[in-house]
């Protein structure tokens, strides 16, 4: 590390005259990118980047000495010198018991068609005993255009293997959509070079369009070179959670790798832009500036959809946080964006909806309606809810119409009617207690009647001992309740048993349910106690 201060770039014959020093001395590092699900600031995986630290001209850029490796047949070897490196970094953390998450190594156009080069990663991933699950293959698109029949027999024999196979620079191609079609890829990698800062404009239609494409043909999209909290934030709203860039971590070395494998989690993003910062207040007072667009898009639920007259088509194009918590259902931008393509009407209501976009094109002005929509998610499983919709149209081009929407959840007010107090008040009588657990900080968010009946406060740190010491728990079985805790930290998938609570022993069904990320580890769980009836075992 302390060469990095230095750099002094080398040319091409002091590069060529000190490559099989370098390989023999080991200059050559790896560091780790991390990847992040930007919902839920986890760690999801890394791409492994290669550095030449000479000891006397310090780093030298990737963007000189590769193009000449690459020129002079030294690709293939320094691919494989970082996959070894790669194999021998995962075997120490495995072996120390650490929650490996999915590493990524290029793969360049040369080593495609090298022939023994999978029989040589094979070869050295075996000899440090490596599941192929922690591995994926990452190749450019442009190897991908050279040779499209070629390549695709080959990422069959890597998806034989059990690699999941990566896209990188999808889009900088000339044939993208082809070698999409073509080519089996299980990721698609995508550089925010597409926006150019800017979250606004042409580039942002392409990314986009891209994405949507992605996801309705369930390839996950990663976005590299994400730098601002707007950027992915933006990234979100239109269906990709994952994020690789300096916004949550440049490319660290081995040993601080280590450390963020260890967290799981991400506590470097720093606080998005004031919105309100800057703006004109008197702008607010016309119905037809960006700071009125502006202020409804981020203070309301709000969403961005076109309508396809031709096809009397509705797709959901964008949402924000407001709707994701308006809708209440413990879902994400990128599932509802998947699931809503239809926005869960049924016949009656879309043609109600349909009715109220057909007004807003006819009158240039906002319309209203209220619909029932069934909406799903993992966690919270099937509802219907009423949904008061403001629909404005933004945009249209030859039957193809865009529009801004705003959403109010308007189920609770539409359902208060005698039977639904009384509803209430049986479920009110059945003493159901509800929590959410933290499996990371151990913190329980308990349910509103916890706090008003059990005195509990609104964040239980260090969860259950503080529940535990207060008596609610029995001690006889106070430790199998902290074992139910400690089984959750090591992926087990739900606990249930009967318990007797409070010193009066009352009994309750108390159960729970872990929620695991895209590498199997759990990080939420969610707990009920209910009030055991007569009959019930």
């Amino acid at each position: 590390m302390q060469n990095e201060s230095r750099f002094h770039p080398m040319g091409r014959s002091e590069m060529l005259d000190s490559v099989e020093r370098a390989f023999e001395e080991r200059q050559f590092k790896i560091y780790y990118q991390p990847q992040y699900n930007h919902s839920n600031k986890r760690l999801v995986g890394a791409e492994a980047l290669v550095r030449w630290i000479h000891p006397e001209y310090g780093i030298q850029s990737p963007g000189d000495f590769i193009p000449l490796f690459e020129s002079n047949g030294l690709i293939t070897r320094l691919d494989l010198y970082v996959f070894e490196e790669l194999c021998s970094f995962v075997a120490s953390c495995l072996e120390k018991g650490l929650n490996v998450v999915p590493i990524s190594f290029n793969v360049s156009r040369h080593d495609v068609f090298c022939p023994d080069f999978i029989d040589n990663m094979e070869g050295i991933r075996k000899k440090y005993n490596v599941p192929v699950k922690y591995l994926r293959v990452e190749i450019t698109e442009s190897a991908a255009v050279e040779g499209n029949d070629y390549l695709a027999r080959i990422l069959d024999i890597f998806h034989s293997l059990g690699y999941i196979v990566e896209m990188d620079d999808f889009g900088s191609g000339y044939s993208s959509l082809n070698v999409l079609k073509d080519i089996k890829v299980d990721i698609i990698k995508l550089d925010m070079i597409f926006l150019k800062g800017e979250i606004s404009g042409r580039g942002g239609i392409i990314i986009s369009s891209i994405v949507r494409m992605a996801n309705w043909l369930e390839t996950p999209v990663i976005v590299e070179g994400v730098e601002t909290v707007e950027q992915a934030d933006y990234m979100k709203s239109i269906g990709c959670e994952y994020i690789q860039g300096y916004l949550y971590s440049k490319p660290v070395v081995a040993d601080e790798f280590v450390k963020l494998i260890e967290t799981g989690k991400s506590t470097a993003t720093k606080p998005a832009m004031k919105i309100m910062d800057g703006i004109d207040a008197e702008r607010f007072w016309s119905p037809d500036t960006v700071e009125t667009f502006v202020f409804n898009n981020f203070m309301s639920g709000a969403a961005i959809f076109s309508y396809d007259k031709t096809h009397d088509s509705i797709e959901i194009l964008r949402v924000n946080e407001k709707y994701i918590k308006e809708l209440g259902m413990n879902t994400t931008q990128r599932e509802v964006i998947l699931s809503l393509k239809s926005l869960g009407l049924d016949e009656e209501n879309r043609r109600i909806y349909v009715d109220t976009i057909m007004r807003a094109i006819e009158s240039g002005e906002e319309e209203t309606c209220e619909t029932w929509r069934k909406i799903h998610s993992d966690c919270c499983g099937d509802d219907e809810l009423c949904i008061r919709t403001f629909i404005r149209i933004i945009g249209k081009s030859k039957g193809l119409y865009l529009f801004h929407a705003t959403i109010r959840n308007i189920t609770k007010e539409k359902n208060i009617s005698d039977n639904e107090k009384k509803l209430r008040q049986a479920v009110d009588h059945a003493n159901i207690f509800c929590w959410e657990y933290d499996v990371d900080t151990k913190n329980m968010y308990p349910c509103s009647r916890c706090r008003r009946e059990l005195g509990m406060p609104a964040v239980v740190k260090n969860y259950p001992e503080p529940v535990i010491e207060s008596g609610l728990f029995p001690a006889d079985f106070a430790d199998m309740y902290r074992d139910w805790h400690k089984q959750l930290d090591n992926g087990a998938k739900s606990f249930e048993a009967i318990i007797p609570l409070t010193a009066d022993r009352i009994p309750f069904h108390v159960r729970y349910t872990a929620e695991f990320d895209e590498n199997g580890r759990p990080y939420k769980a969610y707990g009920s106690a209910t009030l055991v009836v007569d009959g019930e075992n």
